[in-house]
């Protein structure tokens, strides 16, 4: 067995080569894509939060998993970056995207409730958590990546990657799953 992806999303290779073009590194593997769109396909009807679109390639998985009747909200702070995946997904009329800073986000419509959200982006995971946690519903997922030292990390990271882990380890009201594997994941289910 290996844990290739079998079915990849149409637009992945448009949206790796602009990617590419623009510089931009901090895409989400493929590997955890498939897991995105797996978990995804999970909650039918559902509606889901993206913090930290970059330029669509876990967008592009999450919504690969999705179904009709199911919607997504995804968040950039870099205009250049959320065109790329608002180009490539301009037909896909169940995603909404949002070019503001997350934390803001997060704080203007933290009434609102999710049965998915992947955190990739610094609000909602290293700050603005507690808002981020409180958004899922009963049953939904809290998802990060990048968990597991990557080249780009700044220095110190690493101690604020081990004090996240830390504080959801303490947390009564989520399950949780470490994964090393990929890029380092982990599954939230809130209780």
């Amino acid at each position: 067995m290996n844990d290739i992806p079998i079915h990849t999303p149409r637009v992945l290779q448009q949206i790796k080569e602009a990617s590419q073009a623009l510089g931009f590194t901090m895409n989400c593997d493929d590997l955890t894509g498939n897991l995105l769109k797996t978990l995804a396909a999970s909650k039918p009807g559902g509606r889901y939060l993206e913090l930290g679109t970059g330029t669509g390639l876990s967008t592009v998985w999450i919504a690969e998993g999705m179904s009709k009747d199911s919607s997504l909200w995804t968040v950039e702070l870099e205009e250049k970056y959320s065109q790329v995946a608002q180009q490539a997904l301009a037909n896909d009329k169940r995603i909404k995207f949002f070019v503001e800073d997350g934390t803001s986000f997060l704080e203007r419509d933290q009434h609102e409730r999710f049965d998915f959200i992947f955190a990739d982006t610094w609000p909602g995971k290293y700050w603005s958590l507690e808002i981020a946690l409180n958004m899922v519903k009963s049953g939904g997922f809290y998802i990060i990546d990048d968990m597991i030292e990557q080249p780009n990390w700044p220095q110190g990271h690493d101690r604020k990657v081990q004090e996240l882990l830390d504080f959801l380890d303490k947390r009564s009201d989520f399950v949780i799953s470490k994964l090393n594997w990929s890029t380092g994941i982990l599954i939230c289910t809130k209780i």
